[in-house]
């Protein structure tokens, strides 16, 4: 053990809502009825925490904790116990908490499963229960009602460190920690005890391996064993092929063929059924209680158990079984996990050039099956085994980029970091550079990874020109993500010293050359159109697109659909993405299907079809999480935003808006916090507030040095000049124009010139507007998209209307509210009714019943209670003190509750809920009497 870090023992409870949330529900039902729950997590999740905190938070009543050994409560009866237990609830509710309630002997944890199961609700007792997962829960406390424990997510994890830490661990230092304590608290409790405060800081280099078999068991609650040698066999064989797999299952039968190499015994070993071509065996053990077979895979039931299981066994009992491992993998085309468990199998950790040579190659062998997890923990194996820096450095590179295509960002930082030498050549150096700039592009400042980015171009020059040009074209785009347009244009130098059409010696011939050209003809034309020169944009960006069609690489794929998009061109950007995203997946890149995902979702929105950009960025979220891109999440929070703005779901809107903008300020994402800005005042727009949309909007696109992201903002106008009309700021509004038009001449957003034709309708004199609202329906037809023609058509209905032009008026709000309905714009088809029933034609909501009861019916609950509590007599205000919620929340859902139901006043709403509720209550006096008839004749019902 190293020194010590003094780790803060008073630690809040972080994350574990859903789990807080059930428990809560239980201590609130206490004084009226007792309850029963059963808390289950593998070693070292917070099941002890969680009691703690159940124990603390219960007021009601005495809290008594039970516990195994020679006290009396592990041998009472099940009736003995129930006795106690009602006994000490007579005067007030009670709290029993039982705390690895698995640990009991057999006979008092039937009792104590008895006693739960005999537990009635009219006893007052709450009974809260603990069990690890790392083994099977006892069949007698299957009935139990169970919570489950997760790791944590890893924002939790983060909170909890800087907790634990004070928040003074090095960042290098942290990513590290995280990524070795995945998700387990105590875990991370452990590693961060066993660090010096020199260490903990990055003043000094970390101990290796950082969760070393000390503190692994630590964590799991002690070492885990099996009842026999040959049980302890197993669960170190299914360990040691874990390490190959990511700690994943394990084959049965390459385990059962391990065992036998390992105990050329007679019989196959402890549980795993029987062994082929010789029978049932009888002798055979069951199965250790760690372990789950499923079909023909074997796995631990806990991450934690297995890493432990490994790292605590005896070294040389350890390299048995992985030589075992690989002789039973040879000649079975798995080679390079043969090769794997064969240097796990040395004597020692000195350097062995021939096996670190084999591995290396074999790994980088792309003939060779493997996953990227599998080649990365090749290569790292590779690594340590050299003893050349320059080479052991180039192989922690090569481990390092394995694990980005894998997902794995977090494994991927301490890679490079071990890959630093200034020893070695500039190549080497200059390619890690390149990695750690898009792993901090994708997940990370996005300012250290253009310096990151712009170092890697000046290392790779002399050696490799190609790809010294990529690293600097994702410099740009480091640079355009920031929003820093001076950066990125200096980074797009017109003509750099790099020569990007040429590949560099070695590298695949035409496929190499095609993306050396798409990477030119991109970084020309992204110049073209950042300097203003939209003519000469356009025939470069066109080749990117064009070249990419007969490619099957996902990131010249990826290049595509960026090109595409900066054109204008959805369907061709749907197209790109759509094909990176399906060759992302065949290859297995799981970094890469996020940004296809992005690319597809923003493809959709300039299109107009928001549920097909939900749906994309839905998936993204999901996949970007999953890994560790936060900053691709933030993109993808800032689309469902944008998506969530044009339905009834400002909640949505909200909670996208905050997670787009809390990643995005810490990390320098400016594209991301002008669309969720932008998301923001689009769903204040649509529910009738223009005053705070042109206060968002005019930050974005009015200018100045507080604008906007010079690729988002003009996307915005049209919102702008609607809002700051509505608002009376008319004069701001014409002077964003001249820039969109401009914007709209280039045909880089098809929406544009339709939208341009309804601004200056909407800035326009009465004699002109009619004309122009015209010729921008006519451009809508020609360009598509259904949200964007509907948003005119309001418009222009509403002008007609209080023109006092009725019947035209229908015409175009009809058409509206149709479009609204078809994209699923909820919140502007509520406009489109309001406008309508303005004219007297009150159009009935979708699934609108016939009668009142019917009619509140389609409220939501939230809504109902607002509906009776103005019904009778309450104000706004009133009702939002009553309810816990802002008075705007309450005018919002009160302007829904006047849509859905077509009234027009407080006093018809109290009309309706009052025939509503008489309706109610005659149909259950009804009820009653027809129930009361065929109690008597006994008739059926």
């Amino acid at each position: 053990m190293t020194g010590q870090t003094t780790v803060r023992t008073a630690v809040r409870v972080h994350g574990r809502s859903a789990q807080r949330r059930a428990l809560r529900a239980m201590l609130d039902a206490l004084p009226a009825h007792g309850g029963r729950l059963l808390l289950a997590g593998e070693p070292g999740l917070g099941r002890t925490t969680l009691l703690q905190w159940a124990a603390r938070s219960f007021r009601a009543g005495p809290v008594l904790h039970l516990g195994p050994g020679p006290d009396a409560n592990a041998h009472l009866t099940a009736g003995q116990l129930l006795d106690t237990l009602r006994a000490a609830a007579v005067a007030a509710p009670v709290l029993v908490c039982v705390d690895d309630a698995h640990r009991w002997d057999a006979p008092a944890r039937t009792e104590l499963a008895r006693a739960a199961r005999l537990l009635s609700t009219a006893d007052r007792v709450g009974l809260l229960l603990s069990v690890a997962s790392d083994r099977a829960v006892g069949p007698e406390f299957a009935r139990l009602p169970v919570v489950h424990l997760d790791p944590l997510a890893p924002a939790r994890a983060a909170a909890l460190l800087d907790d634990l830490t004070d928040g003074v661990a090095a960042p290098a230092v942290r990513e590290q920690l995280l990524a070795e304590a995945e998700g387990n608290p105590a875990l991370l409790v452990a590693l961060v005890r066993r660090l010096s405060p020199a260490e903990l800081r990055g003043h000094r280099p970390l101990p290796s391996p950082l969760a070393e078999a000390g503190v692994l068991a630590e964590a799991a609650g002690g070492v885990p064993t099996g009842p026999s040698a040959h049980a302890r066999d197993l669960l170190l064989t299914v360990a040691a092929a874990g390490e190959a797999s990511d700690g994943s299952d394990a084959d049965a039968g390459l385990v059962r063929d391990a065992l036998r190499r390992l105990r050329p015994a007679p019989g196959h070993g402890p549980g795993l059924g029987p062994d082929p071509g010789l029978g049932p065996d009888p002798g055979a053990e069951p199965l250790p209680g760690q372990l789950v077979l499923a079909g023909d895979r074997l796995r631990f039931r806990s991450p934690l158990v297995r890493r432990t299981v490994h790292a605590t066994a005896a070294a040389d009992r350890r390299r048995a079984v992985h030589r075992a491992l690989a002789d039973a993998l040879d000649g079975g085309g798995h080679r390079l996990t043969a090769l794997l468990h064969r240097s796990w199998s040395l004597d020692g950790p000195a350097p062995a050039p021939a096996s670190a040579d084999r591995l290396a190659a074999t790994a980088a062998d792309g003939a060779v099956p493997a996953s990227h997890r599998l080649r990365a923990t090749a290569y790292a194996r590779a690594a340590e085994l050299t003893a050349d820096g320059a080479r052991r450095a180039e192989r922690y590179t090569a481990a390092a980029e394995q694990a980005l295509l894998a997902g794995r960002p977090e494994r991927a930082r301490p890679l490079l970091a071990a890959a630093r030498d200034r020893a070695a050549p500039d190549a080497v150096r200059g390619r890690a550079e390149l990695l750690r700039g898009m792993t901090e592009l994708r997940d990370g400042p996005v300012g250290d990874a253009h310096q990151s980015l712009l170092l890697a171009a000046s290392l790779l020059a002399a050696d490799d020109p190609a790809e010294a040009a990529a690293a600097a074209l994702a410099a740009a785009d480091a640079a355009w993500a920031a929003g820093d347009l001076p950066a990125c244009l200096a980074t797009l130098a017109p003509e750099p010293p790099l020569r990007a059409e040429h590949p560099s010696p070695g590298s695949d011939g035409p496929a190499a050359a095609r993306t050396a050209a798409v990477v030119h003809d991109h970084r020309v034309g992204m110049r073209a159109l950042l300097e203003g020169r939209l003519d000469r944009a356009g025939a470069p960006l066109g080749q990117v697109v064009r070249r990419s069609r007969t490619g099957d690489r996902p990131e010249t794929l990826l290049r595509s659909a960026a090109a595409a998009l900066l054109l204008g061109d959805v369907d061709a950007a749907r197209s790109g993405g759509a094909r990176a995203l399906a060759a992302a997946r065949q290859l297995g890149s799981d970094a890469l299907v996020p940004q296809a995902l992005e690319y597809l979702a923003y493809a959709e929105l300039r299109a107009g079809r928001h549920p097909q950009a939900r749906t994309h960025a839905e998936e993204g979220l999901r996949t970007a999480l999953r890994a560790g891109q936060r900053n691709t999440a933030a993109h993808h929070r800032a689309v469902l935003a944008l998506a969530a703005s044009i339905e009834e779901e400002p909640d949505a809107v909200a909670r996208h808006v905050a997670a787009a903008l809390d990643t995005a300020r810490r990390h320098g994402l400016a594209q991301a916090a002008a669309l969720a800005q932008w998301a923001a005042a689009r769903a204040d727009l649509g529910r009738g507030r223009p005053f705070d949309a042109a206060d968002r909007l005019g930050l974005l696109v009015l200018p100045g040095p507080g604008r906007g992201h010079f690729a988002v903002w003009r996307l915005a106008v049209p919102c702008f000049v609607e809002a700051a009309v509505l608002a009376g700021r008319d004069e701001d509004a014409r002077r964003v124009l001249t820039d969109f038009a401009d914007w709209a001449a280039f045909g880089a957003d098809p929406q544009a010139a339709a939208q341009l034709a309804r601004c200056h309708a909407l800035l326009a004199p009465a004699e002109h507007a009619d004309a122009l609202y015209r010729h921008a329906l006519d451009r809508h037809d020609e360009a598509g998209g259904d949200f964007e023609r509907a948003r005119t058509a309001l418009l222009y209905g509403k002008w007609l209307r209080r023109r006092r032009r009725p019947r035209e008026a229908r015409g175009r709000l009809g058409t509206a509210l149709a479009g609204f309905e078809r994209c699923g714009a909820g919140v502007w088809a509520a406009q489109a009714r309001d406008e309508l029933r303005a004219l007297g034609a009150a159009p009935r909501s979708p699934g609108a019943g016939a009668g009142t009861p019917a009619r509140l019916g389609r409220l939501t609950p939230q809504q109902l209670r607002i509906a009776r509590q103005v019904a009778e007599g309450a104000t706004n205000r009133e009702v939002a003190l009553t309810l816990g919620v802002s008075t705007r929340t309450v005018d919002y859902h009160l302007r829904k509750v006047f849509a859905a139901l077509g009234v027009r006043s407080r006093l018809e709403l109290a009309r309706m809920v009052g025939q509503a509720e008489r309706a109610q209550e005659a149909q259950a006096a009804q009820d009653a009497r027809r129930a009361g008839h065929q109690e008597k004749t006994g008739a059926q019902p």
